[in-house]
Formats: C-alpha cells, structure tokens, sequence
C-alpha cells in the first residue's frame, strides 16, 4: 500500500485566515470595483466609523497649489478652504506624514492621500485615541482611498470641479489634461513639476516616463498664449510620446516632434522643446536644447552651475540635427528645468525676471530642505508673489533628483513577511 501524504505541520503553514485589517481594506477594496464615484465619500466615513473615528473631511488641492478645498458627500464634514500654507492638513501634505492634534474630545488626525507619491489630498477624522497600529491602518486606508479618487476621476468631473475656485480657459483644461502625475518619486530618482498660471495655462507643458533604468523627460513651450498655443503643445507632447515609446533616440525624437508641428502649422509657428534622458544606475544625464533656457544644477541646496549646450532651431522650423549634450550626475544633485517665461516675465517699463532672481529663489526654496515637490511647489509661489500674482506669459518648471542606489529591495517580500 503506498504511504500517504503527511500533513504540513502547523509551524510550516502560512496563516492566511482574515484579519480585522484585511477584513476593513477588503472591504473598502471589493466594493470600489463598481462603485460610482459620488459614493466614495459615504463609503470612506463609515470605514472610519468602524475603527471609532469620526467628523470626516477629505480635502484636495486646488490647482494653483494653494490651498485644499473640502469635497462634499454624504457622511463627510464640510468645512472651509484650508491654506497649504500653515494649516494643520497643509502640513500633512507638505510634508507627506500624518499630522496629529489632541483635541478635548480625542486626536484630530490628518492623513496624507498619495497615490504613489503623487499628493491626492487629505483624510481628516477625529479618534479617541490612537496608537501604532491605528497609524498603520489609517496610512494603508488612506493609500487605497487615494488610489480610489485617482481611478474614479477617470470617469467623472466631480474632483474636478471640487479642486476648482475660478473659471479655467479652454487652452488651461487641455494642458492639464495632457499632464503626467505632478510628481513621481522612486528610491533612485524623483520628479516634480508646477504650471502657471494655473487657470489659464496655454501653451506650456512638460511630459515624462520612468522606462526600465532611464527616466525621459520634455518640456514644450508652444508659442502664442491661446488655444492655438495649447493645440500645438499637444500636438508636440503627442509625438515626444510617440517616438519614445518607439524606443527612439533624443535626435529622433526632436525629428519626429519638428516634423509633426511642421506639417499641421505655417512656417511661422514653432515650438521650444528641451528633453533629457537619465541613466538611473550611473547619473549620466542626456539633453538637446531646441531654444529653451539652459537648466540649473543644484548641489547641496546651491546652485552650483547653469547646463549650458548647444542649441538648434525650435520644432517646426526643421533645425539641423541636434547636438546631445552629456553631464555626469553625482547622488543628490537636481536638475531645474525651467521655460522662458519664469525669467523673462517684466512689469511695463522694468526690467526682466532674470536668472540672477530665479537662482536666489531656487536657493531660498531649496534651504529648508524637502521633497522634490515641495521644492518646486515653494519655488512656484515665491515666483508669482515676486510679481504681484500678474503673469503674462505661461511660466512651467521641472525639478529632477537623481539619487543613485538601487530599487530592488522594494521588490522583495519574503524577509518581510517571514
């Protein structure tokens, strides 16, 4: 008779029985799958009821960066507009960490909503009392319910217009639209990025994507302030993308993007383009200029140079082939990329912006420390208070950090879970 199959022991089986955590994530989880978006807010109330929290609000920011604005929903508090800018949920989504206030009647928690690390919003709720695994819980609910806002926008207006205190030009919801994640942070390398005016942006935008070891980036500057301006931009981030995900090289790349505005516009309209490569593992960084200012390179919170490269003609004007420029990265240095319109903004009669200003606040953005976005959202508003909130010109910037090191670890579970 064959012997039969001894049972696993006990010690060698993985318990895979549901916890209370899992029970309160599943269930956020497997009712999101079809659930229209206006019944989110219900839904992320009663979650918190059940782990004794109450007086829920959920903010998110408005599009100049400015302040959170309460979304309304069955179950939530809706309360007033809160400056990022020394607030109790503005320094959650400063600084990306749960802010904690004790209150009379218990703890007001503020939650910061990333999808990824891109800042979503804020999750507030009042709790009796808190401890580390009321911390744990509430940051792995908040992670699924900003991934939630993010999917769901997908098909509605509603956080939209929530995120919305002033009308937005036609040309300004086109560039939005157009845009990736304000911000993307791994352990090698991040990214952020700022428009403005935000409301009526036209013909600026940037675009980038993380592919295997080399992150690429681009930044357009679209001539004219109208919609015109914002179909050109459009046109010329769609044929950046295309090439690239060709696989094509920075050359062919500004080929493919000049021939593209060449053939849909008169001789007389053009396109400035800057676009970069960077090699995650070694820092090396690529670019060719086709008439953008040359980018600044920050180290330790300085501006230690200006990238300065040859230049060749804007898209749409059928340049020469462009000549591609190399610089060696060293772990921590960032990289400001930046259109004309942040240094060549001039009040009637006075002198321009210049890159002496702009250096001076990049230093003061820079000196307290922080993340790539927060750098790039202090450097945006020191810039339009520098000018009375006036702009005439669209004024975009892009701030990299290569970090060196590697990813890796993140893909391994097993010690973790061991």
């Amino acid at each position: 008779m064959a012997e039969r199959d001894e049972p696993a022991s006990s010690s060698g089986m993985v318990d895979r029985s549901e916890g209370f955590g899992e029970r309160l994530l599943g269930s956020l989880l497997d009712r999101a799958h079809q659930m229209p978006p206006h019944l989110i807010a219900p839904l992320v109330a009663q979650e918190i009821a059940i782990i004794g929290g109450r007086d829920v609000e959920i903010f998110l920011p408005e599009y100049d960066q400015l302040t959170l604005v309460p979304l309304q929903g069955e179950g939530l508090v809706v309360g007033v507009p809160q400056p990022i800018d020394g607030s109790l949920p503005g320094a959650a989504f400063q600084t990306d960490r749960t802010v904690e206030e004790p209150y009379e009647q218990g703890i007001r928690l503020f939650v910061p909503l990333l999808d990824g690390t891109a800042r979503v919003g804020v999750l507030a709720f009042t709790i009796d009392n808190v401890d580390d695994d009321d911390r744990r819980l509430t940051r792995r609910l908040a992670g699924l319910v900003a991934d939630m806002f993010v999917t769901k926008g997908m098909y509605t207006d509603s956080f939209f217009q929530a995120r919305r205190r002033q009308p937005m030009s036609l040309s300004a919801e086109m560039q939005w639209q157009l845009l990736p994640p304000l911000t993307m942070t791994t352990p090698q390398v991040a990214v952020a990025g700022a428009l403005e005016p935000a409301y009526d942006v036209a013909g600026d935008s940037f675009d980038y994507a993380f592919n295997e070891d080399i992150l690429h980036l681009a930044m357009i500057d679209a001539m004219g302030h109208g919609l015109g301006a914002a179909v050109m931009a459009t046109l010329a981030v769609g044929a950046y993308r295309h090439a690239r995900r060709f696989d094509r090289g920075l050359e062919e790349m500004y080929a493919a993007m000049d021939a593209a505005v060449a053939t849909q516009f008169t001789a007389d309209h053009f396109a400035t383009a800057q676009m970069a490569r960077l090699d995650v593992r070694s820092g090396r960084l690529e670019w060719v200029n086709a008439g953008h200012p040359a980018p600044l390179l920050l180290r330790g919170h300085r501006v230690l140079a200006s990238l300065d490269s040859p230049t060749t003609l804007p898209v749409g004007y059928g340049g020469a082939r462009p000549v591609v420029s190399e610089y060696a990265l060293e772990p921590g240095d960032r990289v400001l990329f930046f259109t004309d319109g942040v240094v060549e903004e001039h009040r009637e009669g006075g002198e321009q912006f210049g890159v002496a200003r702009l250096i001076d606040l990049v230093e003061r953005a820079s000196r307290d420390g922080g993340a790539v976005q927060e750098v790039v959202r202090r450097l945006s508003r020191s810039l339009m208070r520098e000018r009375g909130d006036v702009t005439t010109d669209d004024a975009t910037l892009l701030l990299l950090e290569w970090r060196g090191g590697s990813a890796d670890h993140l893909a391994n579970v097993a010690e973790e879970l061991g």
